[in-house]
């Protein structure tokens, strides 16, 4: 079985075809800029872009940054408000001309990372959490998740965790990574005092940057990078493809 994954983020969409039962990337990924303002029409066609260029034709899983129920996007942090109620199924089958499971961008580099990765066979309470323009997060029970869990949002300082310690505020602020850290570190003592996870995972586009800031952090769990790094995303919806058409 092949599935192309989709990966809808705060910069940029990437896609790869991936082989669900494995986790392997069949095609090398690519990458188009997300479109300025992310509106519902001008991110579907960017995604039938990228269909286009792979010439791919079958069933598409999509990871998208936002609570997803039923396929229709509930909120929007880091795109269009006009996504907020949009059937983001419908929409991307519509423009791609093929069928699209979409469902939280972080829920899915979760499942990528307890089904072939670092949470491959933890158990107890397993915190994924990606760092890129906003922090998503996904939280699983001996590999079992709980979908939509929108932590980033959690107020540290009175204010969204996300606004303070994503990439996004990283580089806004022009924070070193000792000081980055220093703010991802309130997030996630925070973090550890409600869930008291065994493990935490770090995933999106900051993942490849983690020995620069890991070593300033502490926690009470194992704390380690995805082993998908940035790829979680791609595998993990295509994996979530995989089982709605089963």
């Amino acid at each position: 079985m092949e599935i192309l994954g989709i990966d809808i983020g705060g910069s940029g969409i990437k896609g790869a075809v991936v082989d669900p039962v494995t986790g392997s990337l069949l095609t090398e990924r690519k990458r188009l800029p997300t479109p300025e303002g992310a509106k519902p029409e001008d991110v579907a066609q960017t995604c039938a872009e990228l269909v286009h260029q792979f010439g791919y034709e079958g069933v598409i899983g999509c990871g998208f940054p936002a609570p997803i129920l039923q396929g229709i996007a509930m909120m929007a942090a880091n795109i269009h408000p006009s996504w907020i109620g949009t059937n983001v199924n419908e929409l991307l089958t519509q423009y791609t001309g093929c069928r699209t499971f979409t469902l939280n961008d972080a829920d899915a580099a979760g499942i990528a990372e307890m089904k072939f990765g670092a949470g491959k066979d933890v158990k107890g309470v397993v915190l994924v959490i990606t760092l890129g323009t906003g922090i998503g997060t996904a939280i699983f029970t001996d590999g079992i998740l709980v979908p939509n869990a929108e932590f980033g949002h959690l107020k540290i300082r009175g204010r969204d965790a996300e606004w303070r310690a994503s990439d996004a505020a990283r580089q806004r602020k022009g924070l070193s990574w000792k000081k980055y850290a220093k703010r991802l570190q309130e997030f996630l003592s925070e973090m550890e005092r409600l869930f008291w996870p065994e493990l935490i995972i770090i995933g999106g586009g900051l993942s490849k940057n983690v020995e620069k800031f890991l070593p300033y952090i502490s926690t009470r769990a194992k704390i380690t990078p995805a082993l998908f790094l940035n790829n979680a995303g791609i595998v993990g919806a295509a994996v979530y493809a995989s089982q709605k058409i089963e």
